[in-house]
């Protein structure tokens, strides 16, 4: 049974029994299936009545207790009594978490109307129509042969058309030819590196410079020559 009953009597069911309300509200309540009696001052039964119409619309009343508790110890101070309580009580706002997912696709509805709808032609309509009804068989025969011949030749012409794709050759980018300019400054002297590698050799092989450097004889030997 508690499965079948709606939200708004099992918020009422959480009024019984109703002891908070009556310390709040100074009041008698007595809640008996899906009515509620209540005995008290005016002020006290303005306040169960609004709890139990919030519970009715399927709010739950532990909200409405928490602002009575709320407003009950604000009244005891007297410097707040003038002014205004919406700065201490409580906003509860209700959130619809399950909300109905829309569909993708959205469908239109046509227009209602009592006419059926008008019946497709049939084969010897369209043939009574443009006049082939009345022709020989032969000559029918002719004309269908022609337009399946005339669909072969598209087709192939389809096909022949797709194998030849494979050998187009697709388009290449312009290649940037790079060059590679040497500078003015750094120009290689070809003849003195040619040098170095040939006193390169001849320090190796121990072989005589290419310019030799005239012998001197000492000035002794020269005396020796002119006594003789």
């Amino acid at each position: 049974m508690e499965h079948i009953q709606p939200p708004s009597y099992r918020h009422l069911s959480n009024l019984f029994p109703p002891q908070a309300l009556e310390l709040l509200t100074n009041c008698y309540v007595m809640v008996q299936g899906n009515t509620v009696s209540a005995l008290g001052p005016f002020n006290g039964l303005k306040e169960v009545r609004k709890v139990v119409l919030d519970t009715m619309k399927n709010i739950h009343p532990i909200y409405n207790i928490k602002t009575l508790m709320i407003k009950r110890e604000l009244s005891k101070d007297p410097e707040l009594r003038l002014q205004s309580w919406e700065r201490f009580l409580p906003n509860f706002r209700h959130k619809n978490l399950t909300k109905r997912k829309e569909p993708k696709k959205k469908t239109t509805k046509k227009e209602y109307t009592p006419f059926p709808p008008q019946q497709p032609e049939s084969q010897i309509d369209k043939e009574l129509a443009t006049g082939e009804f009345f022709l020989r068989e032969s000559v029918k025969k002719r004309k269908k042969m022609e337009e399946i011949k005339v669909k072969q030749a598209e087709a192939s012409t389809k096909r022949q058309e797709e194998r030849n794709r494979a050998f187009i050759p697709p388009k290449e980018k312009p290649v940037m030819k790079k060059t590679n300019k040497a500078p003015s400054d750094a120009k290689i002297n070809i003849e003195a590196i040619k040098a170095k590698v040939r006193k390169a050799k001849t320090k190796k092989l121990g072989a005589p410079s290419v310019n030799p450097a005239p012998q001197t004889t000492p000035a002794y030997d020269k005396k020796k020559k002119n006594k003789g």
